[in-house]
C-alpha cells in the first residue's frame, strides 16, 4: 500500500484552522469587505510561511485531475474569490437584499468529503486500468487519485486495493463507445460521526466478477473506519452515470448511519446526503434559526432528501411535509423519522410540482433545498401562489439561486438576508442561504 506520510504531515498543521468568515455589509448600496485572520496566532508562529502559501501544490494529482479548481490558492484567497462571485451574481441579476452576511469557510478543508464516486477507465487509449476522476478537458481519460486530499485516508486505501484487485484479475472497464466491459464505478460513503463505511462497486452484468474474493480483500484492509456494507450495483444503461438495475449485497447492509443535529439518519446507497456533514450542520442550524415563528405551523420541506431539515423543524412545527423525487431517499426519511420518534412528519415521493398540485393542505412557510438545477418554473409558480409569509432557500448552485430569487422578487418577495457557505474547499462550488418574506400575508 502507498505511503501517504507527506499528505498526513500537511494535513496535521492545516486541518485545525479556525473558522473563517469574510463579512460584507451592504451600506447604502456600497459593499464593504473585512476579512479575519485565517489561522490562529499559535499556528502563525510555528508554521513555515512558504509551505503554508503553497500547501495545495503538494497534491500530486493536480496536473491532471479535474476534481479541484483552486489548488494554487490559499484558503483565504479561495474564500475571497467565491465571496466575490456570489456578490457579482446577486448584483448582475439585480437582487435587492437587505443584508449580505458574507461567506463562512468550512470547519475542515481536508478530508471533508463523505462520498466519492470514482470511474474506471484508462488515462491513455489502451493504457493500464485506472480508477479515479475525469482528466481536465479530457472526458474519456481517467486519472487514478489514490492520494486525494479531500477524502478520508480510508477512501484512498480502498480505491488502491480495488484497483490492484481488478488489475490482478484482468478485468476490463466498460467502454463508453463500444459498451463492452465489466467495471464502471466505485462509490464510497462514510458516516462521519459513526465511522461506518459503505463500499459500492458498479459493474455491468458481464460475468466474471469474483465477489467473494473482493469482499475478503476489503475486510482485510487496515482502516480507521468500519466497513458495514459491500455492494455490487449492476448497471447496463448506456449513459455514463450510475443507475441501479440490480443491487447485490455482498457483505453487511446496504446503508450506513449518520448523526447530525442530534438526530440519527439512515443513509442508503443512493440517497442524497450532504457531502460535508460538519459544514452542512452549521449551515442548517443557521438557516433554521432564521425561521423564528414556525412553532405550531405547517411547513413544506421541498427537495427534502433523507429529511434532515424536516425532522429538525418537526420538533417545533405542527406538521412537516417533505417532498423528494428519489424514492429511496423518501423511504429512508420515513424510517429516520420513526427512529427519531417524530410523528408529525409526512414524506412523499414524486416531482415537487406534481405532488403540490395534488395536496389539499396549504403550508404556512416553505423551505427549499433543490438540486443544482434549482427550482423549476412550474414549481416556483405554485410556491408563489401559496403566498406564504416566509421562505428559506438553501442552494448548492449560486447561478440558479439568483435566477430563482429574481422570480420570487418579481412576485413580491423581499430578500431579507443572504449568506454564502464554502462547504466544498478547493472546488468551484459553494452554497447560499437566504430568507425571504412577503408583507401583508
Amino acid at each position: 500500500m502507498k505511503k501517504t506520510g507527506l499528505l498526513n504531515t500537511r494535513k496535521s498543521f492545516i486541518r485545525n484552522m479556525v473558522n473563517k468568515d469574510i463579512n460584507c455589509q451592504n451600506t447604502n448600496g456600497i459593499v464593504k469587505e473585512k476579512s479575519a485572520a485565517i489561522i490562529s496566532e499559535n499556528e502563525k508562529s510555528s508554521r513555515d510561511d512558504e509551505m503554508y502559501l503553497n500547501y495545495a501544490d503538494i497534491c500530486k494529482h493536480d496536473e491532471f485531475c479535474g476534481g479541484c479548481f483552486y489548488q494554487k490558492m490559499s484558503y483565504e484567497q479561495q474564500l475571497n474569490t467565491k465571496n466575490g462571485e456570489v456578490l457579482k451574481l446577486l448584483t448582475d441579476k439585480e437582487i435587492k437584499y437587505e443584508k449580505y452576511l458574507g461567506i463562512t469557510g468550512s470547519p475542515e478543508i481536508f478530508g471533508y468529503r463523505n462520498k466519492m464516486e470514482y470511474t474506471f477507465g484508462d488515462m491513455v487509449k489502451d493504457g493500464e486500468l485506472t480508477l479515479g476522476m475525469h482528466q481536465k478537458k479530457k472526458f474519456m481519460s481517467i486519472v487514478t487519485v489514490d492520494e486525494c486530499q479531500l477524502v478520508d485516508e480510508d477512501f484512498n486505501i480502498i480505491l488502491q486495493a480495488t484497483l490492484d484487485f481488478c488489475k490482478d484479475k484482468g478485468y476490463t472497464f466498460y467502454n463508453k463507445k463500444s459498451h463492452i466491459g465489466l467495471l464502471r464505478h466505485l462509490i464510497l460513503r462514510k458516516g462521519v460521526r459513526t465511522k461506518e463505511l459503505l463500499v459500492n462497486i458498479v459493474t455491468s452484468s458481464q460475468s466474471g466478477f469474483h465477489s467473494k474474493e473482493y469482499v475478503d480483500v476489503l475486510l482485510n484492509l487496515k482502516l480507521n473506519n468500519n466497513i458495514v456494507g459491500i455492494l455490487n450495483t449492476i448497471n447496463d444503461r448506456l449513459a455514463d452515470a450510475v443507475y441501479c438495475d440490480k443491487l447485490n449485497v455482498l457483505h453487511g447492509r446496504e446503508y450506513y448511519m449518520e448523526r447530525i443535529m442530534d438526530l440519527d439518519f439512515k443513509v442508503s446507497a443512493f440517497s442524497f446526503f450532504q457531502t460535508n456533514v460538519k459544514a452542512a450542520e452549521r449551515l442548517y442550524a443557521e438557516a433554521i434559526s432564521w425561521i423564528s415563528d414556525f412553532e405550531g405551523k405547517t411547513v413544506f420541506d421541498l427537495y427534502c432528501g433523507t429529511g434532515t431539515i424536516s425532522q429538525v423543524l418537526a420538533q417545533k412545527a405542527k406538521k412537516v411535509i417533505g417532498i423528494e423525487l428519489v424514492e429511496d431517499a423518501v423511504a429512508s426519511a420515513k424510517e429516520n423519522a420513526e427512529r427519531n420518534g417524530l410523528k408529525n412528519c409526512e414524506f412523499i415521493a414524486g416531482d415537487v410540482f406534481e405532488v403540490m398540485e395534488n395536496l389539499s393542505v396549504k403550508p404556512d412557510l416553505i423551505v427549499l433545498d433543490p438540486p443544482r438545477v434549482g427550482v423549476q418554473p412550474k414549481a416556483l409558480e405554485k410556491i408563489v401562489n401559496y403566498g406564504v409569509s416566509r421562505i428559506v432557500y438553501i442552494s448548492c448552485n449560486p447561478k440558479t439561486f439568483v435566477e430563482n430569487l429574481y422570480y420570487l422578487q418579481y412576485y413580491g418577495y423581499k430578500v431579507e438576508k443572504v449568506k454564502a457557505y464554502d462547504n466544498f474547499p478547493f472546488t468551484k462550488h459553494c452554497e447560499c442561504v437566504t430568507s425571504l418574506y412577503k408583507q401583508n400575508c
